[in-house]
């Protein structure tokens, strides 16, 4: 795989020529910035920008006043090799706040190692409907920590909108859920995106997430999609690179509150 190459397909396809992610959600493209914009428990901010160190500050400036005018928080997505090299000091100065650095992993599927079984005992099930759904998000809530509120409406969302986009999977053991991830299919593009894999602590270390990674790629290239990419944390990217991803670059969310 080039990395160099798939790295400014995924800049293309997936940022600067992004799509909707959801019903009633729209992306703008305003000067040298791409938005989305969304309804109130929809994902609203910055999905690519281009702007130069002379006219950096006002392209954020703009950004924060057009959604403060929509009363609405927002994120800025920012990678390691966009441009100025300062733009995240620049967010930051201009009152956003940092979550963790993650790392931009992209694999060919069909490079992959996606030979990794469920543990003995552990059952998968799609999340098709709403108690499903609520099997995701419980699961989302113990093994991270977090609401899972908004996850949930908006998975509900687009399950109901566009089901042929999205896939999400409960691993039980029994009737318990104790691992939980999704995956978003970009349509016209070779990229399927997976996310929210996480599993409750105790059942950590039996190869579960690894599993349904696999899982979940074999889905991706049975619908003709070429690359699968996560966003991953320092505890996932050893699995990710073991399965064969490679880290492009990072990603790091600054979050706006009005």
């Amino acid at each position: 795989m080039d990395h160099a190459k798939v790295l400014a397909l995924h800049d293309r396809d997936l940022r600067e020529g992004a799509r909707p992610d959801g019903p009633g959600a729209r992306v703008e493209r305003a000067g040298g910035v791409v938005r989305q914009v969304a309804g109130e428990h929809g994902w609203n901010g910055v999905l690519w920008s281009d702007p130069d160190e002379t006219d950096a500050d006002a392209a954020i400036a703009e950004q924060i006043a057009y959604f403060t005018g929509l009363g609405r928080a927002f994120e800025w997505k920012l990678y390691g090799h966009d441009l100025p090299s300062d733009l995240g000091q620049r967010l930051t100065a201009a009152g956003f706040t940092p979550d963790p650095q993650e790392t931009l992993m992209i694999g060919e599927i069909d490079a992959l190692t996606l030979d990794a079984q469920l543990p003995d005992g552990i059952r998968l099930l799609a999340a098709t409907d709403r108690a499903g759904v609520d099997l995701v998000a419980d699961v989302h809530e113990k093994a991270f920590g977090t609401d899972s509120s908004r996850m949930r409406a908006r998975l509900l969302d687009r399950i109901a909108a566009y089901p042929d986009t999205v896939v999400a999977v409960v691993a039980l053991a029994g009737d318990e859920p104790v691992s939980a991830a999704r995956m978003e299919l970009v349509p016209g593009t070779p990229f399927a995106g997976l996310w929210g894999g996480g599993t409750v602590e105790g059942w950590r270390g039996r190869g579960i997430y690894r599993a349904l990674v696999a899982h979940r790629a074999r889905i991706a290239a049975d619908r003709g999609h070429r690359y699968v990419q996560v966003d991953a944390s320092d505890q996932s990217r050893p699995i990710l690179e073991r399965l064969g991803l490679a880290p492009l670059t990072t990603t790091t969310p600054y979050l706006y509150e009005p």
